[in-house]
């Protein structure tokens, strides 16, 4: 695949250390947001912040600064003519990661597993991605924004099959603990390539493809961004060993989980006619009477007679409720 542009590649054998800090960065983030959703899942924390607004917009943001890279390292490897071995050894590897995540999550979470996450994403999105290496730069810059645009346009149910949720078309939500489909995150790594074939000829002999990492902490990160599969594959089984320890010996925090019960609680109350405003008071009243009465985390399930006590807690909870929140 000769280039339609001349980008200039790194020299055999030659990294940029710029870019192994910047994919060291974002190693650094994703363990850092992986931790956050561990306590939360432990219930180490009172919620898990990874599943918050904030939680969520962070995931975004590191999974598209990979991808971004994704698309810049293609052009670097490859953008004076395609280096098959390596790419396709590269290939193998993420591929074979992928596949592990997906045994792996498919024990471990066989209702939330993993079968189309952001190692999945990656290895499709280098495969997918490789010819635009070579076409005219505005033929991939309209392509990224065609792709990420698509999941607002071309959405459709028919498309929410589970046979087509890597695509990212449907409307619904599949129940996995990582999903990164091709739409719209395929046009991330075009993005990259495009802003690779745009900023490479001038950033080749610039001071940043020459600057190397001399103190300890940027060489750590470097060094991480040089094996960062390897980093990823052995983080979180790290970090949940770490934490499923501190679990054992602390036991789990004991306000954990109580947002959720309190949201979850007034919702069906609503639902099956409550007030909403009893609702949310009764919510408050029942988590508190739970935890004083000692049925409040012991995760094991209630009894016969223990859930006859929280439900009697509850109903007296809701009855209190109503003559309070009702109007004078």
């Amino acid at each position: 695949m000769p280039a339609s542009s001349p980008s200039i590649p790194p020299p055999p054998g030659r990294r940029i250390d710029a870019l192994d800090l910047a994919r060291g960065a974002a190693l650094a983030a994703m363990a850092t947001y992986h931790g956050l959703w561990d306590l939360g899942f432990l219930q180490l924390t009172p919620q898990n912040l990874a599943l918050t607004p904030p939680g969520r917009v962070a995931a975004h943001l590191i999974a598209g600064s990979f991808l971004l890279l994704v698309g810049i390292g293609l052009v670097l490897a490859n953008g004076g003519g395609v280096r098959w071995r390596p790419f396709l050894w590269r290939l193998a590897r993420i591929g074979g990661a992928a596949l592990l995540i997906t045994a792996a999550t498919r024990i471990a979470f066989p209702q939330s597993y993993i079968f189309f996450g952001i190692l999945h994403c990656i290895a499709a999105s280098s495969l997918l991605g490789l010819p635009f290496v070579f076409l005219p730069v505005p033929v991939t810059a309209l392509a990224a924004a065609a792709v990420m645009l698509a999941p607002q346009v071309v959405a459709h149910p028919l498309l929410d099959a589970p046979a087509l949720y890597f695509l990212g078309l449907g409307r619904g939500l599949p129940d996995t603990n990582d999903w990164v489909p091709l739409f719209p995150w395929f046009g991330v790594v075009l993005a990259g390539i495009a802003l690779a074939r745009i900023a490479g000829p001038r950033l080749a002999g610039s001071a940043i493809a020459r600057w190397r990492a001399r103190n300890g902490a940027a060489r750590g990160a470097v060094l991480a961004g040089r094996h960062s599969l390897a980093v990823y594959l052995v983080h979180q089984p790290v970090l949940l060993a770490l934490f499923t320890g501190l679990v054992t010996l602390t036991g789990p925090h004991p306000k954990a989980g109580l947002a959720g019960f309190r949201k979850d609680y007034a919702a069906n109350c609503t639902r099956t006619g409550g007030e909403p405003q009893a609702c949310r008071i009764a919510a408050r009243c029942t988590a508190d009477a739970l935890r004083r009465e000692g049925l409040w985390g012991s995760g094991k399930p209630y009894s016969a007679e223990q859930r006859a006590r929280a439900q009697s807690l509850s109903q007296l909870c809701y009855e209190a409720a109503e003559g309070t929140a009702a109007p004078p």
